[in-house]
């Protein structure tokens, strides 16, 4: 692990790394690699923050695309402004792509075998999930000979659910992902990426919610908390 990033080793020309709240300068509930600027953290610190993680990736902050993430199933393509989506992706050398995350899982997904190298990012909570964003995802790259990994998020050992959540995602991935009320978010996570034809698919199975030394969560910490992400780009 890096100062600021859990790098995954991507097959190919990519750099791809995971955050996690330390190594910033956020005080109290936001401490202390805040990411989130829409957190009540002072804008300022949150700037700095993200101006060490992406000198730590090695990304020019003059060519970062970052959504406005709200739980659906869109994707865009990286370089717009004002793109409303849940995940984001690119083929241009050098354009890096972010989604931050408090709880819900972050997805890296990259083109392999030869294929002209692109990079997609998803945030993947439950709803996004059944909105199909993954599989937009994997779509957006072209569908085939993609490899994919899971980043942090909530685990099955702490993400308790009513029946309103509970019944769609069994309906759609099986009663495997549920047990004793709670849902297991990165297994329907990977199900969907196996599904949509993922060649690969590696998970950090870190969950956010047992580790408040390392990550932010939303549920853990009644929702005032920042927020930890991922951050990519072809090489």
């Amino acid at each position: 692990m890096s100062a600021l990033l859990v790098r995954w080793q991507a097959p190919g020309p990519y750099v791809v790394g995971f955050s996690h709240r330390k190594g910033g300068v956020s005080e109290g509930p936001y401490r202390s690699l805040n990411i989130g600027l829409l957190t009540h953290d002072d804008t300022a610190r949150v700037e700095e923050n993200r101006a060490r993680l992406f000198a730590e990736a090695g990304a020019d902050p003059a060519h970062v695309s970052w959504p406005r993430q709200v739980h659906g199933g869109n994707v865009v393509r990286a370089g717009g402004r004002g793109m409303s989506a849940d995940a984001v992706w690119s083929d241009v050398r050098g354009e890096a792509v972010v989604v931050v995350t408090a709880d819900c899982v972050q997805v890296a997904l990259v083109r392999t075998d030869g294929q002209a190298p692109a990079v997609a990012l998803a945030h993947v909570g439950w709803r996004g999930l059944l909105a199909g964003v993954v599989g937009a995802a994997v779509r957006a790259l072209g569908g085939v000979k993609l490899a994919a990994a899971i980043g942090p998020g909530i685990g099955a050992c702490c993400y308790e659910v009513g029946e309103d959540v509970a019944g769609p995602m069994t309906a759609r991935f099986g009663g495997e992902v549920m047990s004793s009320g709670r849902l297991d978010l990165p297994g329907a996570v990977e199900r969907a990426l196996v599904e949509a034809g993922c060649v690969s698919v590696e998970r950090l199975d870190e969950c956010t919610a047992c580790h408040p030394e390392r990550y932010f969560s939303h549920r853990r910490d009644g929702g005032i908390t920042g927020r930890q992400g991922a951050i990519a780009f072809v090489d």
